[in-house]
């Protein structure tokens, strides 16, 4: 069934799991092309104020929901009961008439995919539209469609550096992250970005920077909206 990953999602109706980055984002925008889209999906951390995934605060979250015209499911959870939770969306997605769920992964293996696991388990199919390409391809499609993603998380440990918070991704840019040694999907974990423009976003999701933080080898960029994109 591996090999239907790709093609799941057509002409069906869709709940996208959604962390409001550009790999994300990218898999939103084929479901659009490729069937009903109805929402979207997100996992809040233990408080329920910062998606779990990206640690992005509500208020950006729900501008993004906002600016692309999808209700979103959330729930929170800790890592321990992040399945339990998940699942529980997921069921709540069918109650909704979803057929399949659409993911941003990329490597997933064939084998053991927990994403398989839990929507067989839910009853519903699952479709990874950006599965097994290569990641520059990726990246390329997302700027050359013109989506606008802001790094916001950089892990020092692995060639990032606190000067890269705050950037765009542009193909100038990704070249030179690549000449540094980094995936230009950031797909070892060498940083998460948010997404504030793009072909499927009704307007731009205007920010303002906040101070930067660390925690252990990550730094961190928090945004704020801006008033006038409330």
């Amino acid at each position: 069934m591996q090999h239907q990953w790709k093609t799941n999602a057509n002409h069906r109706k869709l709940f996208v799991s959604y962390s409001g980055g550009k790999d994300s984002t990218l898999a939103l925008y084929h479901a659009l092309q490729a069937g009903e889209v109805l929402g979207l999906l997100v996992m809040l951390e233990e408080q329920g104020e910062r998606s779990r995934s990206h640690a992005m605060s509500l208020e950006i979250i729900h501008a993004q929901a906002n600016a692309i015209g999808l209700p979103i499911l959330m729930a929170p959870s800790s890592w321990s009961n992040y399945e339990t939770q998940f699942l529980d969306l997921l069921a709540q997605a069918k109650d909704q008439g979803a057929e399949v769920l659409v993911t941003g992964d990329l490597d997933i293996p064939e084998h053991g995919c927990w994403h398989d696991k839990v929507t067989t388990q839910a009853g519903l199919k699952l479709s990874m539209p950006l599965w097994q390409r290569p990641h520059r391809d990726v990246i390329d499609e997302f700027v050359q469609l013109g989506f606008m993603t802001m790094i916001v998380t950089v892990n020092l440990n692995l060639g990032m550096k606190v000067e890269d918070l705050g950037k765009i991704l542009t193909l100038e840019y990704i070249q030179e992250l690549e000449l540094r040694g980094i995936d230009p999907c950031g797909e070892g974990g060498e940083f998460h970005t948010t997404v504030i423009n793009g072909p499927i976003f009704k307007a731009a999701i205007a920010v303002n920077k906040g101070d930067i933080l660390y925690h252990e080898n990550y730094a961190f960029l928090p945004l704020k909206l801006e008033k006038q994109s409330l």
